[in-house]
C-alpha cells in the first residue's frame, strides 16, 4: 500500500509538472511561430469581453490602469491637444505611454495596447517637433521621394515619445476648397495622390518584394503603423461640407477617390480610417458594401479599419439618437477597431450585449479581432511592448529641420513676377538700404504652421513650439546692413515716406481644422487686403499667401509685382527666405486650380467651365542668384 501511495504521488507530480509547463507555454507569445498560429492561439484564449476590448480605442485622458485591466481596452490615443503636460519632453511621453502600456501587460493574457496620435505633418501635438508643410504643399512639390524621407523622420520623432501609431496619411481628393480639411489633401488630381501614398513606406518601412498583397507592414521600432484615411470620397462633399454629402456615380467614385486607397493597400497600410462622410446618401461608417466586401474582401485588405472620433454617434441626426442601432450599423458594415475617446463604456455593454443577443454574430468579432491583433503582431509589439529613450535626441532633430527647410522651398509656387519676364522681381537682392516686411502672418509661427499644431484648431504666436518665422528667416539671409523694418498693418503714408527699395507682404488664412475652416467666400482675413493694398499701391512689392488652399486674390492682383502661394509652411520659415533671395529655385506647381471667383466652385481640371485665375499645375520657375 505505501509504495502504491507512493506512485500515485509521483505520478500527479508528474501530471502537475507537465500541467504547469503546458500551462507556460503560450503559442502566441512565441515569436518563432507563425503569425497565424499566435493570432489563432490567443483567439482561443480569449472571453467575449477580452475579445470587445481589443475593438475600443479611447483617449489618454479617461484611460487608467483601473480601466485597462476592467475592460481589456486594445488601444489609447491622443487627440488632438490632448497631451500629458504643456510642453511635456519625450520623456514625459514615454513614460506615460509605457504606464498605460505595463497596465495592458498585467493584464490575464498581457495584450500589449496600440497608441495612436494624429502626426499629420510632422509629429504636430508635440513640441519641439519638427512641423512639415501641410499636405497641400507637399503636393505643389510632385515629389514623392521626398514624401517618403518626411515619412521616415515623422516616425522617429513619433518613435521618440513612445507613440507606435499615426493617423495619417490623409489621401483625400480635395475636389472644392472651401471644404475646411483640403490642406489635408495632396491634389484635386488623383493621380498626384496615388503618387504620394509613398508616405505610408515612409512611416513603415519598406514592404517586402515578396509580400502578400493586402498584408500590413511595419519594418520595426523606427517605424509606425499609418492609417489611410478617410475611406472614401470624404473630399468630394456638396460645396466643400465637412463630413457631408458625396453625390458621385460608383465610376467617379472609383476613379476619383479610390485609386490612392489600392496603392495604399499594395504598399502594406495597416489601419484604413472611414470619412464621417456619406456616399449617395449612405454614410461611410454603415457601409458595408463599401467596407466588407470591396475594401476587405474585392481589395484583400488585411489590416484593421477604424472608425473616425465618435463616427459610430454621427450616423443618426441628431447625433446619439438611436446608439444600439449605430452599434449594429456600424460593426456589422466591417468596422473593427471604434475610436469611442470618452463615452467607452456604453459602446462596450452595447456592442456585448448585442452580441449575446445575436443581434451581430460572434463570426463579426472575430474577423475584428484578428484584424487587430495581426496589426499588433506585424509591429512586434508582443516582442518589444515598451519605449524606451534611445530615440529622444530624433524629435525636431537639425536633420529633420533641414528636410523640412527642403519641402519647404520645393512647396512655394510662384504664380507672378514681374509685369514681364524680361523684368522680373525675384529673386529679391540681398543688399538694400532698407526694406519692408509687413503682413499679419510675417512674424507668427502658430499662423505659419495651420490647424493641427499643437491644439486641434492651431493656434496663434510665436511661443508655440520652436521654429523659426518667416520675418526671421529674411533677417537671417539679408546682407548685414541692409535695415529690415517690420509693421504688420502699415498705412500708405508710412509705406512712402520711408523710401523702401521693396516690400515683402506675408498674408493669409487663421489656423482651421474640420468644419471650423468649410468657408464659403474663401476670403483672406483682416487686415490683409488693406495691408497689401496700402504697401503695393506704394512700394514694388512681393505677397506670400499663407494658406491651406486657394484663396481670393485677383481683386488684388494687378497691384502685385510678385505673388507667392506658401501654402502652411510648418516651423521652418528659413525655407522661404532660401528661395526669396535666389539661393535656390521656384519649382512648385500648382496641386490644385486656382479660382477667379468662388461662384466658379467646384472647378477642377477637366471640368468643361475650366476658366481658373491660374490653372493646376501652374508655376513660374526662377535662376537662382551666382554666388
Amino acid at each position: 500500500m505505501e509504495n502504491f501511495l507512493i506512485f500515485l504521488v509521483g505520478l500527479l507530480l508528474t501530471c502537475s509538472v507537465r500541467a504547469l509547463a503546458d500551462a507556460e507555454y503560450m503559442r502566441y507569445k512565441d515569436p518563432k511561430q507563425p503569425l497565424n498560429a499566435r493570432i489563432k492561439d490567443l483567439m482561443n484564449r480569449m472571453t467575449l469581453e477580452e475579445k470587445i476590448g481589443q475593438m475600443v480605442q479611447i483617449d489618454r485622458s479617461v484611460a487608467s490602469t483601473e480601466v485597462l485591466k476592467k475592460y481589456f481596452i486594445g488601444s489609447i490615443l491622443s487627440g488632438g491637444g490632448s497631451v500629458p503636460a504643456k510642453q511635456a519632453s519625450a520623456e514625459t511621453w514615454i513614460n506615460m505611454v509605457n504606464d498605460f502600456q505595463r497596465s495592458a501587460l498585467s493584464t490575464r493574457l498581457g495584450i500589449p495596447i496600440i497608441y495612436g496620435i494624429d502626426a499629420i505633418h510632422g509629429h504636430n501635438n508635440v513640441y519641439k517637433a519638427t512641423i512639415f508643410p501641410h499636405n497641400v504643399g507637399l503636393g505643389a512639390t510632385r515629389d514623392p521621394e521626398l514624401v517618403k524621407r518626411i515619412g521616415a523622420a515623422t516616425a522617429l520623432e513619433i518613435r521618440a515619445t513612445g507613440i507606435q501609431y499615426t493617423f495619417a496619411p490623409c489621401i483625400a481628393v480635395c475636389r472644392d476648397p472651401r471644404w475646411g480639411r483640403c490642406y489635408e489633401s495632396y491634389s484635386e488630381d488623383p493621380v498626384v495622390i496615388e503618387s504620394m501614398t509613398e508616405i505610408i513606406p515612409g512611416l513603415q518601412g519598406d514592404n517586402p518584394a515578396n509580400s502578400c498583397k493586402g498584408v500590413p507592414f511595419v519594418a520595426g521600432k523606427n517605424n509606425v503603423a499609418a492609417c489611410a484615411k478617410h475611406y472614401v470620397g470624404d473630399g468630394g462633399t456638396t460645396k466643400g461640407i465637412n463630413e457631408n454629402n458625396t453625390v458621385i456615380d460608383r465610376h467617379g467614385l472609383l476613379s476619383i477617390h479610390m485609386p490612392a486607397y489600392y496603392r495604399s493597400i499594395i504598399k502594406g497600410v495597416s489601419t484604413i480610417m472611414v470619412s464621417y462622410s456619406s456616399w449617395n446618401g449612405e454614410k461611410m461608417h454603415t457601409n458595408h458594401e463599401l467596407i466588407t466586401k470591396f475594401l476587405k474582401n474585392t481589395l484583400h485588405f488585411r489590416g484593421f479599419v477604424i472608425s473616425d472620433s465618435e463616427g459610430i454617434d454621427k450616423i443618426t441626426s441628431p447625433a446619439h439618437a438611436n446608439y444600439s442601432y449605430s452599434i449594429e450599423a456600424t460593426i456589422t458594415a466591417g468596422i473593427d477597431m471604434v475610436m469611442v475617446p470618452y463615452n467607452y463604456t456604453e459602446f462596450i455593454d452595447g456592442l456585448t450585449s448585442e452580441v449575446k443577443n445575436q443581434i451581430i454574430p460572434m463570426s463579426r468579432i472575430d474577423d475584428a479581432v484578428k484584424r487587430i491583433l495581426r496589426v499588433k503582431f506585424i509591429m512586434d509589439l508582443f516582442e518589444n511592448p515598451l519605449a524606451d529613450t534611445s530615440l529622444v535626441n530624433q524629435l525636431g532633430s537639425q536633420e529633420h529641420r533641414e528636410l523640412a527647410r527642403e519641402s519647404v522651398r520645393k512647396s512655394l509656387v510662384l504664380l507672378k513676377n514681374g509685369e514681364s519676364t524680361d523684368k522680373p522681381l525675384l529673386p529679391l537682392p540681398k543688399k538694400a538700404p532698407k526694406i519692408l516686411v509687413a503682413g499679419s502672418h510675417a512674424d507668427n509661427l502658430g499662423y505659419q504652421c495651420g490647424g493641427w499644431t499643437m491644439e486641434w484648431q492651431g493656434v496663434s504666436g510665436n511661443n508655440i513650439t520652436i521654429g523659426t518665422t518667416i520675418l526671421t528667416a529674411i533677417k537671417n539671409t539679408v546682407d548685414a546692413e541692409t535695415k529690415v523694418i517690420y509693421k504688420e498693418d502699415p498705412d500708405a503714408d508710412f509705406v512712402k515716406s520711408n523710401e523702401f527699395s521693396y516690400a515683402i507682404v506675408v498674408v493669409g488664412e487663421h489656423p482651421y481644422a474640420e468644419t471650423v475652416g468649410d468657408s464659403m467666400n474663401l476670403t483672406i482675413p483682416d487686415p490683409g487686403p488693406s495691408t497689401i493694398t496700402n504697401v503695393c499701391g506704394a512700394v514694388k512689392c512681393v505677397v506670400i499667401i499663407i494658406s491651406g488652399r486657394p484663396v481670393v486674390i485677383e481683386p488684388y492682383l494687378t497691384s502685385m509685382d510678385a505673388l507667392i502661394a506658401a501654402w502652411l509652411p510648418g516651423t521652418e520659415g528659413q525655407g522661404v527666405a532660401d528661395v526669396l533671395f535666389g539661393d535656390y529655385d521656384f519649382t512648385g506647381k500648382l496641386p490644385r486650380t486656382w479660382f477667379k471667383t468662388v461662384d466658379q466652385l467646384p472647378m477642377n481640371v477637366g471640368d468643361p467651365h475650366y476658366d481658373p485665375l491660374f490653372p493646376y499645375g501652374y508655376g513660374l520657375t526662377t535662376k537662382a542668384a551666382q554666388m
